[in-house]
Order: structure tokens, then sequence, then C-alpha cells
């Protein structure tokens, strides 16, 4: 894992978090991240993807998870919530990332930033997202395992 992927991942879940709280236009949060953050420390055009595709795939990316999770995707915490988006959104996008390295990352992003048992509940609902979204691909990982 590239530790500025990582980064951009860090920076994307907490510009969603913002996002999600203030309501304001993710133009202004892109901009004040560029102001405060080194841009040679995480890949900038990454983190921008992210944000912006979660943002503007919403509806596609909540219908993804609303039927894996147990109750509405407003009452789930707000990290949580911006997590799984962000983890939709590159099971959905980003083919060419392994999706157990979007699980990964999101069950670290969640201990780095949720609540004390919030992995969990995210390593759950994720691998619930890649079982369907990426069916092929889990399978080929899950028959590979067997051979072994």
């Amino acid at each position: 894992m590239s530790k500025k992927r990582h980064r951009a991942r860090e920076y994307a879940v907490q510009a969603l978090y913002q996002w999600q709280v203030t309501g304001n236009e993710t133009s202004q949060i892109l901009q004040q991240f560029a102001l405060e953050k080194k841009s040679t420390t995480y890949e900038v055009e990454y983190f921008k993807d992210l944000v912006l595709g979660v943002v503007t795939r919403l509806a596609d990316l909540d219908e993804a998870i609303t039927p894996l999770i147990d109750r509405d995707i407003e009452q789930v915490d707000l990290v949580e919530r911006a997590v799984l988006r962000l983890a939709a959104y590159e099971l959905l996008k980003h083919p060419e990332i392994p999706y157990r390295v979007i699980i990964n990352e999101a069950v670290e992003l969640t201990k780095m930033f949720g609540a004390e048992m919030g992995h969990r509940y995210v390593n759950g609902v994720v691998d619930k997202m890649a079982r369907s979204i990426r069916a092929i691909e889990f399978n080929a990982v899950r028959e590979a395992a067997k051979k072994r």
C-alpha cells in the first residue's frame, strides 16, 4: 500500500466528514485541504477523485450500501458513513485496486477516526459489498485460496 495513497484516503474521509457536517461546497473543502496539506505527502489527484466521486455519485453509493446495513444510511455514524461511501466508490469505480486493499483501508480508517468498535461494522458491510460488486474477483480469490 502506498503511503501517499493511504494519506489521500485519510484526507478524503476527513473532507467527506466535513462535507456531511457543514454542508459546505466540495470546491471550498478541496481548496481548504490544498492550503493546509503538503501536496508532497499525499496523492492530490486521487484525493480529489475520491471526494468528488463520492459526492457526485452519492445516490448510487447509498443504493449499494443500503441493502447491506441494519439501519437507514442517515443513522450510520458520520465517520462510518464517510468510510462506507468511500469504500463503495472505490469498489465500483476503481477495479484496478484489489477488493482486499479496499476492505483493509476501510477498516484502518475507521479504527483511526471512528467509534471504538466501528471498524467491525464497517468490515462486515464492506466485505458484503465486495462479494456483491466484485463477485468475479471475490470468487477467484476464494478459489485460489482453496487450491493452496
